[in-house]
């Protein structure tokens, strides 16, 4: 089913909201291997956040999942060719291959869905599931990022009913979805007389097909002429995108300088949000999206490649259209491509947006517990953390990761860093970067498959393995972490010991107001592998974590921790040295709960 927009009756109402806009915008985990018995919660702490009804709960109260449907679970095979009738959107199912479709499906997902609340997750993110132009040169639109359609789900992941099955099915349990939006692009549909053959699709990927054309040369007639080969002149939804007035068609993005706004991102059509009918038409298509499934928020693709304007605009927008659907609490994310806090927070500031994912903490942890850097990485990350902090955003509200479908895992990077530790400590290491995903200020964002011990073989397709048994001979020739089985097997083992760590991480995070809300401050670092110490208080209730980052046991002066400091999770051992110290192991981490004087 189609989502029914009367775009021109509705057009004119919306372009003058925009207007005005932008007038005015001038249970404990059983014991394992590893952290032995202490690794799970000691002591029960009141009521979870997890228990909240999800329309009232806040951001710093979810656990996210992120994952890929197509990657996840099959549940309809019928559905794995996408749909006949619809020649853009079929074929591109090759399981064999990294870069195609693998048939998983929101029905697959919907199957899935206590093993993820069982792990404590309250939100689930997934990549684009619109309608995706199936195939593009050597690849196909498995991941989502190649939208033709904005008004219908892709086949190969089900039917618009599917989806609304799967809302339906995650808020009955108590958990939220968020799609994941794209505004800078569509397909590679529109061509260039210039740089393409003629009447051949040819598309771009690593190599330019066409070279960037600046604004002024455009400006100027030196630009490119845009076609439509014959029987594409038609293939999006909702009509208007179809003419090429709608883009910027300057060539092919570098993500440098002006380009990095105005360019075709690897040949997709960008664009043209400068445009006030192409932010009236994307405010309705999202808006209409919030109207017809009632998700709980948007993460949205390729922030830093679309104008700042367009953001200043279209946040606001969106976050009303869901407040007159009734859902007061939606929330909007952005990718911002950056590890700089001044670019990251230019986005959640001047760009109205509430949130960011935090590739500066992803960056920060890799620094101290890959790279083996001082744990004063961290502090100095911290200090620019008032950045982000105005009426509509702040850093508590940043999205923590430490992998994802782009950078790829922390268990790769660590593998090609340390190739020589044993897997003991591999597993002790992503333990203890999950812990400061979700410690440290910010919400944490569990990346598919992270709980399962899966390595990757790198960033983008090498980091987009199957859980479902996979026959792509790319990922089940790696070794997985924590388990004996590979991925062609079934990988949603509740048992495994990342799972369990996971479980008891979400725990505790729900668990302890403080972890989510708390204010936070570093009181103590050091410029080399050691000690981090982090207080996160409220009103009500202070917490302490101390993570040692060194290979060595370090000690802590008793002043910084009360005399009969209750733990309440634990990764690795700590003990009473003497009257004046406390000991800590190696690689380890300990949260306190201290009283608030």
């Amino acid at each position: 089913m189609h989502v029914s927009i009367n775009y021109k009756n509705h057009l004119s109402k919306v372009l003058l909201s925009v207007y005005l806009m932008l007038l005015a915008a001038c249970d404990q985990a059983p014991e394992t291997a590893i952290g032995a018995a202490s690794d799970k919660p000691t002591e029960a702490s009141g009521i979870s956040s997890a228990t909240v009804p999800y329309q009232q709960r806040r951001i710093e109260d979810e656990v996210f999942y992120f994952l890929l449907p197509d990657r996840f679970e099959n549940g309809d095979p019928s559905n794995d060719q996408g749909d006949p009738n619809t020649p853009i959107s079929h074929g591109g199912f090759n399981p064999t291959s990294p870069g195609h479709y693998h048939g998983g499906d929101l029905s697959g997902l919907i199957k899935r869905l206590d093993y993820l609340q069982d792990m404590g997750v309250t939100a689930i993110w997934l990549t684009p599931i619109l309608r995706n132009q199936a195939l593009q040169g050597d690849s196909s639109g498995y991941h989502g990022y190649w939208p033709i359609d904005f008004t219908e789900i892709d086949p190969h992941l089900g039917r618009n009913e599917d989806l609304k099955a799967l809302i339906n099915a995650a808020h009955q349990r108590n958990m939220k979805v968020f799609f994941d939006i794209i505004t800078n692009h569509t397909a590679d549909v529109i061509k260039y007389r210039e740089c393409h053959l003629p009447d051949t699709p040819l598309f771009s990927t690593e190599t330019q097909l066409c070279e960037y054309r600046d604004r002024i040369s455009t400006q100027n007639g030196q630009g490119y002429t845009p076609y439509l080969i014959a029987g594409t002149e038609q293939l999006k939804r909702p009509s208007w995108l179809n003419d090429p007035k709608f883009y910027h068609n300057q060539g092919d993005s570098t993500w440098t300088g002006e380009n990095s706004i105005y360019g075709d991102f690897m040949g997709l059509d960008d664009i043209d949000t400068d445009n006030p009918e192409v932010v009236a038409g994307m405010i309705e298509i999202f808006a209409n999206l919030i109207r017809e499934f009632r998700p709980d928020g948007f993460r949205v693709d390729t922030v830093k490649h679309v104008n700042l304007e367009f953001w200043q605009v279209f946040t606001p927008a969106i976050m009303a259209a869901a407040k007159e659907n009734g859902i007061e609490n939606f929330f909007i994310f952005g990718e911002v491509y950056s590890g700089d806090p001044k670019e990251l927070s230019l986005y959640t500031t001047a760009g109205k947006m509430p949130s960011v994912l935090d590739f500066a903490l992803q960056y920060a942890i890799k620094d101290v517990l890959i790279y083996e850097q001082g744990t004063d990485k961290l502090t100095q990350l911290f200090a620019e953390d008032h950045r982000y902090n105005d009426s509509d955003s702040h850093a508590n509200w940043l999205m923590n990761f430490v992998s994802n479908h782009d950078v790829g895992r922390f268990a790769f990077t660590l593998e090609q860093a340390l190739p020589e530790i044993s897997e003991t400590e591999r597993l002790r290491r992503i333990q203890l970067a999950h812990a400061l995903m979700f410690f440290l200020r910010g919400v944490p964002v569990i990346y598919y498959g992270d709980e399962q011990g899966f390595v990757g073989y790198g960033g983008d397709r090498g980091a987009r393995e199957d859980m479902m048994p996979s026959l792509t001979n790319a990922y089940n020739s790696i070794d997985l972490l924590g388990t004996d089985k590979s991925t062609a097997d079934n990988n949603f083992d509740s048992a495994h010991p990342l799972y369990l760590t996971m479980q008891s991480l979400a725990k505790v995070y729900q668990q302890q107001p403080s972890l989510r809300y708390g204010e936070q401050t570093i009181l103590q670092d050091s410029a080399q592998p050691g000690i981090l110490i982090v207080r996160r208080e409220t009103s009500q209730e202070q917490t302490l974590m101390i993570l040692n980052s060194a290979k060595t046991p370090q000690t802590i002066a008793k002043d910084v921790i009360s005399s009969a400091p209750a733990v309440i999770y634990s990764i690795g051992e700590w003990q009473r040295q003497s009257d004046e110290h406390w000991l800590i192991a190696p690689l380890s981490l300990v949260i306190i709960k201290q009283k608030v004087l």
